[in-house]
């Protein structure tokens, strides 16, 4: 995972030097997406063995303040829904509550990026390992690029961020 957001981050910073207008960035900037990931979850959710493979959905927004050409201040929330991969049984849900910093290298019209969010995640019993929902550390360190298209808006065609989260109590 570390070399493909390597690759696609040293590809997206050479690729972008030919494109050199300089034009100022949005103060405010906002995302909403999609994605698709698995993970091993150690539910307790009836008919879905621990450390078994499971689905996740997840909603994503997130803004972003402009304190610099190069350097934005991230609010990033996120909502999941966790389904087994073997029988797609729920095995819970959950809600994100990221926040830092993001490291922008703008070329023109493309402008890759890198950041690392801390915050947290409140997870329902399905996923946490307790009989009701809990409230735990969590962080996500990764990267991505955005393509401007017309003057206020741009696509995110790719995005990768390594997903921790941790107990607290």
């Amino acid at each position: 995972m570390r070399n493909s957001l390597a690759v696609v981050l040293l590809f997206a910073a050479v690729s972008a030097g030919p494109l050199s207008a300089q034009e100022q960035p949005s103060e405010f900037e906002a995302y909403g997406g999609y994605c698709y990931t698995r993970f091993n979850v150690n539910a307790n959710a009836p008919g879905i063995a621990p450390r078994q493979p499971t689905t996740v959905t997840v909603g994503v927004a997130s803004s972003s303040y402009n304190v610099k050409r190069w350097l934005g201040a991230v609010g990033d929330l996120g909502g999941f829904i966790a389904t087994s991969s073997g029988n797609g049984a729920f095995a819970g849900a959950g809600f994100t509550y990221l926040f830092r910093p993001r490291v922008n290298f703008r070329r023109g019209q493309v402008a890759p990026f890198a950041q690392i969010l801390f915050g947290g995640v409140r997870t329902t019993d399905g996923i946490a390992q307790s009989t009701g929902t809990e409230n735990n550390f969590a962080m996500t360190a990764g990267g991505g690029i955005d393509f401007k298209v017309p003057k206020h808006v741009s696509i995110r065609p790719v995005q990768a961020d390594y997903f921790l989260t941790s107990r607290t109590g």
